[in-house]
């Protein structure tokens, strides 16, 4: 009997210490969440620097937010402006994945996608306004790419067992970038010319060149090389993947469980996007709203209000180092998400996921309440450092439930739900729907939150933003509930398989019954019934 299985993650793979390679090199990937991460993390402190304010704002009358009196500020504006404009980038370059990955590959993919990223990366360095909003948008659109193309890559080498873990790590590396950005910006704040901005910019370069390092020593993807017929490099990356011979039994295995699948595929004929949305035995369209709404979800948790606005949010709050808190944050977000990549293959990814809301939604109303009734004293003038205190520990614990659920487990769900034939363009509109709502809340963030101005209007919620996030975490628990099927220790094939013939309530047990039986739809007759065609596999045993 054929098994399915290894580094393509379509079954059980070869025997668990062969599989060391493949960890180490997939995980390695996830480097490219430090882009993603750093990026992100230096918006948040740099648009607080005095310096910066200095170069790029205006100076007048300032808003509690800046600390009131008279002195450089940030329109609300261009706030918002400089730290969503990112994310258009990420958008256009998250729809750019699929073409990109499939053309050149995963691994070329993600090294041509540093060098855009390097160009965004030096085009903020410059002083000039427009030019530094240009580059923000560029190094977006690298972003976008790569955001897209190292869970794909990820979750095609690596090993079932742990292919949550792997990818997890992806989202690890978001929160290590994240946490490396609040230091150095600590770090550099005080400065007083332009060195203060640059210098966390500029280490951008670093993280590039570290990925694209690495990924020149990493095989690509055996399944995109068989995808394209390189039937002989596809047998290399394998056997650097299982760490046997090319020629080896285990090498032929894996080669051909993939071969199969990919027949079982292209019996179909090409895709396009509308086959992505259309219904049928395979429920494709389902599959490809899941994917889009949870990573849209997972912005609306409200995580990145904390990391693009953090730091001037605590210092509206009158927190006196606003920067050491955001570096505290961090560490909560980067030391809560290893236990959350170590728990997902062992827990499952929908259990976790509810977890999560329900902690999250509890945390967000309860900063929301504390903040409305207690944070200020009776006076209303001045603040409640008690309650400020009780406040950030909440913000702190569900940055916890974040980084050990919805951080992580997003990246895996939409690495694992899609079928092969349309994989690159159902994980590059998921991706693209992440940046989209990143772009929405970040834009949006500054006019809820700000205080109104002479010149411009804002709805000036301050804390209460948080009942906002509350709401939408109980929009996550229902969305995880009715729409995200349980696919712990299943193969990409038996996912696939799960989706056909199981619900989503009852894809817990189901999944039993597969891992239990070891069946995959290679060991039985089915009928594929897609775009009027019918596809019968038969396996021998």
């Amino acid at each position: 009997m054929v098994r399915a299985g290894g580094p393509g993650g379509t079954g059980a793979g070869v025997n668990s210490g062969s599989t060391a390679v493949a960890i180490l090199m997939s995980a390695f990937a996830a480097f490219g969440g430090i882009l993603f991460g750093f990026d992100t993390g230096t918006i948040s402190g740099i648009i607080a620097m005095p310096n910066w304010l200095e170069t790029f704002g205006s100076h007048g009358s300032r808003t509690a937010y800046y600390g009131g009196g008279v002195g450089y500020y940030l329109a609300i504006n261009n706030k918002s402006l400089v730290v969503s404009i990112l994310s258009v980038g990420t958008f256009f370059g998250a729809l750019s994945a699929y073409p990109m990955g499939d053309i050149l590959g995963r691994r070329l993919g993600i090294m041509a996608s540093c060098s855009v990223f390097c160009l965004g990366v030096g085009l903020q360095l410059d002083t000039s306004w427009s030019v530094f909003i240009a580059g923000r948008v560029v190094a977006g659109f690298g972003v976008g790419l790569i955001s897209c193309l190292v869970p794909m890559y990820q979750s095609e080498c690596a090993p079932k067992s742990v292919r949550g873990f792997v990818v997890g790590c992806y989202q690890w590396a978001i929160t290590i970038g994240l946490l490396l950005a609040a230091i150095v910006n600590q770090c550099t704040k005080n400065r007083g010319n332009h060195s203060a901005w640059r210098i966390p910019i500029a280490i951008q370069f670093a993280w590039a060149a570290v990925l694209v390092t690495g990924m020149l020593l990493l095989p690509e993807s055996p399944r995109w090389l068989l995808l394209k017929g390189k039937n002989e490099q596809a047998r290399h990356a394998m056997s650097r993947l299982t760490s046997r011979p090319p020629d080896s039994t285990e090498v032929d295995q894996e080669c051909l469980d993939i071969s199969l699948g990919l027949e079982a595929e292209a019996a179909l004929g090409k895709t396009s996007y509308i086959d992505c949305f259309r219904g049928g035995v395979a429920r494709n369209g389902f599959r490809v709203w899941t994917g889009i709404l949870l990573q849209g979800f997972q912005q609306l948790t409200g995580i990145n209000f904390i990391f693009y606005y953090g730091t001037t949010f605590f210092k509206a709050s009158g927190i006196s180092n606003p920067f050491l808190i955001t570096i505290a944050t961090n560490v909560v977000n980067v030391g809560m998400t290893v236990p959350g990549i170590l728990l997902i293959d062992r827990m499952g990814r929908r259990s976790m996921l509810l977890w999560g809301a329900a902690i999250m939604l509890v945390c967000e109303y309860l900063v929301a309440i504390i903040g409305v009734t207690v944070g200020k004293t009776s006076d209303a003038q001045t603040i409640n450092l008690t309650a400020q205190r009780v406040m950030i520990a909440f913000v702190c614990i569900y940055i916890a439930a974040f980084a050990s659920t919805w951080g992580p487990i997003a990246w895996v769900v939409i690495g694992e739900i899609f079928p092969l034939a349309i994989r690159g363009k159902a994980m590059s509109m998921a991706t693209a729907s992440n940046w989209l709502w990143n772009f929405g809340i970040g834009y949006a963030t500054p006019y809820l939150v700000d205080q109104s101005t002479p010149e411009l209007k804002t709805a000036s919620l301050g804390v209460k933003v948080f009942f906002i996030w509350g709401s939408t975490c109980v929009g996550c628990f229902l969305f995880t509930y009715f729409f995200v099927p349980e696919t712990k220790g299943l193969s990409l094939e038996q996912v696939d398989l799960l989706y056909r013939e199981s619900t989503i309530r009852g894809s817990n047990a189901y999944r039993k019954k597969l891992i239990d039986n070891d069946e995959t739809f290679m060991h039985r007759e089915i009928t594929i019934k897609d775009k009027g065609a019918s596809v019968a596999h038969h396996e021998t045993v």
